[in-house]
């Protein structure tokens, strides 16, 4: 199976650890997302994903590995989408080809290809539905539930991606990284059952303008707040009374300050957690549908899925009630 070497969630962390500090969502962001994802889907694949829960996991933190700390270069323009450099909306070519043949590699590759690199990997995991590939079915799925994730943090859509552009450094990892470390505890991540989409390029591009309509209000929140608030009670401060950079000489947000920030944004990243679950297990579901549905159940032993089921529905009901995550699940 493809990225195999990573078999333990010490593995990923110690190669996050080194890696860039800017994670999209961070580890716990991405493992909660793919994990309530799976929780959402329907009886026919649900068992067949929760086998392997530990696995889809711990894969969602994969591509920034891939992008961070192995230093691929190709990967690094799938995790985001900078809409503003693409002009009108009706003027963005439909697919990544007609992309390559409009703008030149170094132009995308500063840009981001986010969306139709979405599209693209759909369709590989619709034809690994119909051929029943179990590896890939696994390895694309964690993977695309991290590009669907990064998909809903409102400056992967931007090219205003860390507040570089409006005096507002640091915003980035603040909003996806700090603030759901800090209180994703206590987030309700329970959602509908998995939807089919009818049309995947459309729900993609919806799903991007959604995202994109929040870049302005979060930023306008943060600088009001920064604005207003004394420098050393937004950062931390060494003993010297200076801004307390980190090892990658970025400033260190105090947590009073992210207090206020997520009070002030309302539940934003709640709810972009929220659709980025539902998202992510409508799109698998989806590609499974558009595959023809294939049965699932013959994958595993008839042991594991027996295994499995106490935990299961233990999760099942932690996650109807949001608590999936407030509270140590058996599967854990």
């Amino acid at each position: 199976m493809k990225n195999n070497f990573f078999k333990s969630k010490g593995s990923i962390v110690l190669l996050l650890a080194v890696a860039f500090a800017t994670l999209s969502w961070g580890i716990v962001g991405h493992e909660r997302i793919n994990k309530a994802a799976i929780l959402a889907l329907p009886k026919p694949m649900l068992i067949f994903f929760y086998n392997h829960n530990d696995f889809i996991t711990q894969e969602a933190s994969v591509p920034d590995i891939r992008k961070y700390a192995l230093k691929y270069k190709e990967e690094n323009p799938r995790h985001y989408f900078d809409m503003e450099n693409f002009g009108s909306l009706d003027s963005i070519p439909q697919n990544l080809t007609a992309a390559n043949a409009k703008y030149d590699a170094k132009f995308l590759s500063n840009n981001g290809i986010l969306p139709w690199y979405i599209e693209e990997m759909m369709g590989k995991l619709t034809q690994a539905f119909k051929d029943k590939n179990r590896a890939e079915i696994l390895f694309l799925s964690a993977d695309l539930g991290h590009y669907i994730a990064d998909a809903h943090m409102p400056l992967h859509t931007s090219a205003n991606h860390d507040g570089q552009l409006s005096d507002q450094k640091g915003i980035h990892s603040l909003w996806e990284s700090k603030l759901p470390e800090m209180f994703s505890k206590n987030y309700q991540l329970n959602v509908p059952q998995a939807q089919y989409y009818e049309n995947v390029h459309q729900a993609i591009w919806d799903m991007i303008n959604d995202t994109h309509s929040l870049v302005a209000p979060l930023l306008e929140v943060d600088k009001k707040l920064r604005t207003a608030t004394p420098e050393n009670q937004v950062f931390k401060m060494d003993s010297e009374g200076k801004v307390l950079k980190s090892k990658y000489n970025s400033a260190v947000f105090s947590d009073e300050y992210a207090k206020q920030l997520h009070q002030q944004l309302n539940g934003m990243v709640e709810n972009q957690m929220k659709k980025a679950i539902t998202a992510t297990s409508s799109f698998w579901y989806t590609a499974w549908v558009n595959a023809g549905k294939p049965d699932l159940s013959d994958l595993d032993a008839p042991e594991l899925t027996k295994r499995n089921s106490k935990a299961l529905k233990h999760d099942l009901k932690l996650f109807a009630n949001g608590k999936l995550f407030g509270f140590k699940s058996q599967n854990d």
